[in-house]
């Protein structure tokens, strides 16, 4: 998700609302509905032009705009999720579309929170990634799920039948709308956006590691050190087994690789002899 300056303060204000929020809120089920109702207001801005720029219309007045939004969610979702979305369109953003991505994003924060406060995050984030992989290998799957003529219910019920029951509810929840509602992603893309966004929300970067052989959990455990010493900051592994590399690791942080492979030092060899 790319936004303007107005648009990166604008969501700054909202999520500290938002923390807010979930703490004072001691209600345990309003906390749970949060990030569900805060994607229904995304589903319903998406396909309202109108009402997105009305709400996103930085020459009416704040109070316009809140008179606006609580006119037509009044007695429609929770006092919670509605004191978020005040703090939402009473700021200045940069445009309508970044206004739905800001909410969308607010609600992924709110299910990664409540993941965190079950002591779920790590599982939530290694099930995203290993989903991602799954359907990343699968390009029938991944032609299904990405099919702009299918309906996105149909779409859930797919992806339902693979990770129901399997997998955290945190999961399935943002998976589903990932899938029912793409924005413009891939749902490899998404996921992967997914899995980085709860690593991050343990302050940690994504180490994604490709290795030759499977790697047991003492060789994870002295790769995760080690990355975390060179980089001074705690590291997260997702790891998944390449045959093609032949040997050793190419491991992608951010926009840095790093590439141990055999394959890789060949394909070097070979750039070095034919330059």
């Amino acid at each position: 998700m790319t936004l303007h300056a107005a648009s990166r303060d604008a969501l700054a204000a909202a999520e500290l609302r938002l923390l807010e929020v979930l703490d004072d809120t001691g209600n345990a089920t309003v906390v749970d509905g949060l990030g569900e109702e805060l994607f229904a207001v995304v589903d319903l801005l998406t396909g309202q032009i109108a009402l997105r720029r009305a709400l996103a219309e930085n020459s009416s007045e704040p109070e316009s705009r809140e008179r606006l939004l609580r006119g037509l969610l009044d007695g429609k979702v929770s006092a919670a999720t509605l004191q978020v979305l005040t703090t939402v369109v009473t700021a200045r953003w940069s445009s309508p579309r970044e206004l739905v991505d800001g909410i969308e994003s607010l609600a992924r924060t709110t299910l990664l929170v409540r993941a965190e406060r079950a002591g779920r995050l790590d599982a939530v984030e290694d099930e995203l990634f290993r989903l991602g992989r799954i359907v990343a290998g699968n390009h029938e799957l991944e032609r299904a799920l990405t099919d702009a003529g299918a309906i996105g219910a149909g779409k859930v019920a797919l992806v339902d039948s693979l990770i129901a029951g399997k997998v955290d509810d945190v999961t399935k929840t943002l998976v589903d709308q990932l899938v029912r509602a793409p924005r413009g992603r891939s749902v490899v893309v998404g996921l992967g956006e997914l899995a980085a966004l709860a690593a991050k929300r343990r302050e940690r970067s994504v180490a994604h590691v490709r290795s030759a052989v499977e790697l047991d959990a003492a060789q994870q455990d002295r790769l995760e050190a080690t990355l975390t010493r060179i980089y001074s900051r705690p590291i997260a592994l997702h790891v998944e087994v390449d045959p093609t590399l032949r040997g050793g690791l190419l491991i992608k942080i951010g926009d840095e690789v790093i590439d141990g492979s055999v394959a890789g030092r060949l394909a070097a060899l070979r750039r070095d002899l034919a330059g």
